[in-house]
């Protein structure tokens, strides 16, 4: 019988935006394959009680905050093994290789090292999606002002669209896309389109944001690059990540224009409905960019905005 363990594993992270990955030594499973730090969870641990000690003692860093991320699950040859990430910002200390081969510092989507452990290719592609997504709202302010707000954006910045326009005409609709698409482009930005898989893939867009509706009616993830949907509840989150999407959306946080019929759910809650979830989550609803860090104490990826995104600095 194939022994189940829980593992806490860090994602500490420089102001510049690197991580720190250790190379696993000699005579360990997996030797010279790297990893995020970390170590077995003990009876009577918390995974986060775990993360505290395993990082002293293996690079003799001292915690300063950690913030739960994602869970994991892979079934190696010799145990089950469930991942609880944490993203660690805040630290003390120099880490030291106590009990990895090497340690290097890596930036996302720029690897130098290599192999990775088999459980770590969706988590590194999860620190790859920028924090904070600016939806469209073309319709309401009108195409020309949007455009311009999101040229201010792009120049400060963003690097993470949602085309979200229901009251704009399909070819309003169509060119209003592939001018957000063109300005994207060219400043390395990620868009994708809130509508159907085909459309997103016609017009040559990054990925497909799908409604909860959408969801509920998907048998299989869409062919693109980046799949993400709109959700509500547990079960909801709970099918983005059966269908291994690469992120969901969920709120309203707080009271908004765009719902108000729909009651806020508050941090404490959107906690408890996005934990130990492997896909990451993105908070929405009568948030600001400066709401950021408030949203990753809490288990949030990032934070999306529609009115705020384009008023605010980034």
């Amino acid at each position: 019988m194939v022994k189940k363990v829980d593992v806490s594993a860090a994602v500490i992270t420089r102001p510049d935006g690197r991580f720190l990955l250790g190379q696993r030594a000699e005579g360990t499973f997996y030797p010279g394959y790297w990893e995020f730090p970390g170590g077995k969870v003990e009876p009577g641990e918390t995974p986060r009680d775990a993360l505290v000690r395993e990082l002293s003692e293996e690079l003799s860093v001292s915690v300063r905050e950690a913030w739960p991320w994602l869970m994991r699950e892979h079934h190696y040859e010799h145990a089950h093994v469930r991942l609880h990430f944490f993203e660690v910002p805040m630290w003390e200390g120099e880490p030291c290789a106590h009990v990895h081969a090497d340690l290097r510092w890596q930036q996302a989507g720029a690897f130098t090292v290599s192999p990775m452990l088999p459980a770590n290719g969706p988590i590194l592609k999860a620190l790859s999606l920028p924090r904070r997504m600016a939806v469209t709202h073309a319709g309401e302010i009108g195409v020309d002002a949007q455009l311009a707000a999101l040229d201010r954006a792009l120049a400060a910045g963003l690097r993470w669209v949602q085309v979200r326009e229901p009251l704009l005409d399909a070819p309003t609709r169509r060119r209003f896309a592939e001018a957000v698409l063109a300005r994207c482009r060219a400043a390395g930005a990620l868009v994708v389109l809130n509508g159907s898989a085909d459309e997103a893939r016609e017009l040559g867009m990054d990925g497909v944001h799908l409604s909860a509706a959408a969801l509920a009616a998907l048998e299989a993830r869409p062919e693109l690059e980046w799949v993400g949907a709109s959700c509500h509840t547990r079960e909801e989150l709970e099918r983005a990540n059966a269908l291994t999407l690469d992120y969901a959306v969920l709120g309203a946080i707080k009271p908004t224009a765009t719902h108000a019929d729909r009651a806020a759910i508050g941090w404490e809650r959107f906690h408890a409905l996005t934990r130990e979830l492997s896909l990451p989550v993105i908070a929405i609803g009568g948030l600001g960019f400066n709401d950021l860090r408030e949203a990753r104490q809490a288990g949030a990826h990032g934070i999306a905005s529609i009115r705020a995104a384009w008023g605010e600095a980034l």
